[in-house]
């Protein structure tokens, strides 16, 4: 098992992830880190569990939306077309819910 450390909101966190993970999982801290400092530009610093919280809920939003395209999509006529977007937005909904599965781990 791989350890990797993360630098989030100015925290240093070690989690553990399966060998060859790594580079996803700093790809994933990068993304929140990137969300978190967004929300301080619009919202000013807050306390670590609330911005988590927020970044969290932004991520579970956008998640909630590509569930919708994903829907959206399949109760569209079938056609090749159709079935290949909906390969495509299986496979970004499905990557969105393991990116929100790794975020719920302590």
């Amino acid at each position: 098992m791989a350890q990797v450390t993360l630098r989030i909101n100015g925290y240093a966190y070690t989690i553990g992830c399966k060998d060859g993970e790594e580079q996803h999982l700093l790809a994933m801290g990068a993304e929140l880190e990137k969300r978190i400092e967004s929300i301080k530009l619009r919202a000013g610093q807050s306390g670590e569990s609330r911005m988590l919280v927020m970044a969290g809920l932004l991520m579970a939003d956008e998640l909630f939306d590509l569930r919708q395209r994903v829907a959206d999509a399949e109760s569209r006529a079938p056609g090749e077309g159709n079935t290949r977007l909906n390969r495509r937005l299986n496979r970004v909904a499905k990557r969105a819910e393991e990116i929100a599965a790794d975020l719920e781990r302590p």
